[in-house]
């Protein structure tokens, strides 16, 4: 029986007509999706004034997290800058710190913030927790080092799209939990936060080709959590499990309304608002997964990323409450 499922935005589909889909992941494929060229980074920074530093970290086990530090290159700043500490998404499988850098490096343009991006290692070589606490022993350092950044510690905010803004929020409860550092805010994109995979999105955008396919999903997943059991499954890992969504940070989460992560990602914000706690939600009608990374000169596209801005620009205001 074919699924009926929510059509594509029309300039989307158009736009997307001149993609290769797929709708499988295999090892074999996904080695040769992490040869392709990585995001180029130097172009990015080509118009930008920006200082770049790169940094190493220690993982809990010694291994050496990356992390890239754009700071806005002037020297008459009175007061500390905001900062968005960025993870990057690829299904938990691919990507790198530069992966979807653009998205944040506008913030750096707009609002003056340091963007500081984490390399945390992928499955399957990595599983369990090991991707969520390499992106939480970045975000201590960031924190630790917030006076030499010339970062305002009541202004970091993590944000991840897709892969990362599921870590994103693993990170945000293991603060929570831990009661270190400080977060302003989250804000999850297209966040895949649910390993069960048993939505009804996830249904509608299984068994046909796609950008990130309910097959795809189970692939990443599957890569991640290695042969841990369902109740062995931590909420850090796989955030949709959680128990309590309470004394969370102000969240932003969006999503498309045609794809795999609509469901999981509105019910997330759900459950923040049962909790008490303040979420905005937006699902962009006809957007499939990762459209405005994708595709930015779209229409919606561009809509969306004003939209998240200017939510941004009321929390990492001076005078915010948030």
């Amino acid at each position: 029986m074919t699924t009926a499922r929510p059509a594509f935005d029309p300039e989307l589909r158009e736009l997307l007509a001149d993609m290769p889909l797929m709708s499988r992941l295999s090892p074999e494929v996904l080695t040769q999706l992490r040869r392709l060229p990585s995001t180029p980074i130097e172009s990015l920074l080509a118009h930008r004034h920006v200082d770049r530093r790169e940094i190493t970290v220690p993982a809990e086990d010694g291994a050496p997290i990356p992390l890239s530090v754009f700071s806005p290159a002037n020297t008459d700043r009175t007061t500390a800058a905001p900062c968005v500490y960025w993870v990057h998404g690829g299904g938990m499988v691919m990507g790198d710190r530069f992966s979807q850098i653009d998205i944040p490096l506008e913030w750096l343009d707009g609002f003056g913030a340091v963007v500081v991006s984490v390399d945390y290692r992928l499955a399957p070589e990595a599983t369990g927790t090991t991707l969520v606490e390499d992106c939480y022993q970045g975000l201590l350092w960031v924190a630790a080092h917030s006076a030499e950044l010339g970062i305002d510690p009541t202004r970091i905010v993590i944000a991840g799209a897709s892969a990362g803004g599921g870590l994103a929020a693993g990170v945000t409860l293991l603060t929570r939990d831990l009661g270190t550092p400080a977060i302003a805010a989250q804000m999850l994109i297209c966040p895949m936060l649910d390993h069960r995979n048993t939505s009804t999105s996830s249904r509608q955008y299984s068994g046909v080709p796609g950008v990130w396919t309910g097959e795809m999903n189970e692939f990443g997943w599957r890569s991640v959590l290695g042969e841990l059991a369902e109740d062995e499954v931590s909420a850090y890992i796989s955030p949709a499990v959680a128990d309590d969504l309470s004394g969370l940070p102000t969240t932003y989460v969006d999503t498309g309304s045609a794809e795999v992560f609509r469901d999981e990602a509105t019910d997330y914000a759900t459950r923040i608002w049962a909790a008490g706690g303040q979420a905005e939600l937006h699902v962009w009608a006809g957007g499939f997964h990762g459209f405005d990374a994708l595709y930015p000169q779209a229409h919606i596209s561009g809509t969306a990323r004003r939209t998240r801005t200017d939510w941004l620009a009321r929390v990492l205001s001076p005078d915010s409450a948030a």
